[in-house]
């Protein structure tokens, strides 16, 4: 019994370090070494001063802005509480949440359909893109507001649209941090 409990401790001292620390150390090194703006969090800076991510989605609320999608994040986009609402879809606080979000964008668009990632969170919660369709719906709004025209906007929405990666894996996207630094850029 004695050895049966000294290989076990053994064993788990060994795994720990291999698994616990030899693996994790030698993965980040890697994606360090192959990937290393993704590795640092592929942050975006402006002047010398760190703003933001291309990864992890911010709260625009400003007219002048392009907004995000709802994030169920703790208080919106916090990193520290990723997740995903976890609500069933006839959850009155959802569909409470839902209803006031579409009545608000309708009075923005009215007569016009609302993308569906305009009012429901993905599912970490800090999803930094939206849909080209997300960011046409807002450009009425965003040209009424900066005094810009619609066809500028589509422009500059077309230049920040992502096509699928390598053609076939996920959607057509715009990061909305992105696209709103190029908007502050524009006269």
């Amino acid at each position: 019994m004695k050895k049966e409990l000294i290989l076990a401790v053994r064993f788990t001292l060994v795994t720990t370090l291999v698994f616990g620390l030899l693996y994790p150390l030698g993965v980040t090194g890697l994606s360090a070494l192959l990937f290393p703006k993704q590795a640092a969090g592929s942050l975006i800076e402006k002047n010398g001063r760190t703003i933001g991510s291309k990864l992890i989605g911010q709260s625009f609320t400003s007219d002048k802005y392009f907004h995000s999608r709802p994030s169920a994040a703790g208080n919106g986009y916090d990193a520290s509480a990723s997740s995903a609402s976890n609500l069933a879809p006839t959850n009155q606080a959802l569909v409470d949440r839902v209803k006031s979000d579409v009545a608000k964008l309708q009075q923005e668009n009215p007569g016009t359909a609302i993308p569906v990632d305009l009012v429901t969170a993905s599912g970490s919660g800090l999803d930094p893109d939206i849909s080209p369709a997300a960011a046409d719906f807002q450009i009425p709004r965003v040209a009424k507001t900066r005094g810009l025209s619609a066809d500028s906007l589509k422009a500059l929405v077309a230049r920040h649209t992502l096509r699928r990666t390598w053609g076939i894996f996920g959607e057509p996207r715009v990061n909305v941090l992105e696209l709103n630094l190029d908007l502050d850029s524009q006269k």
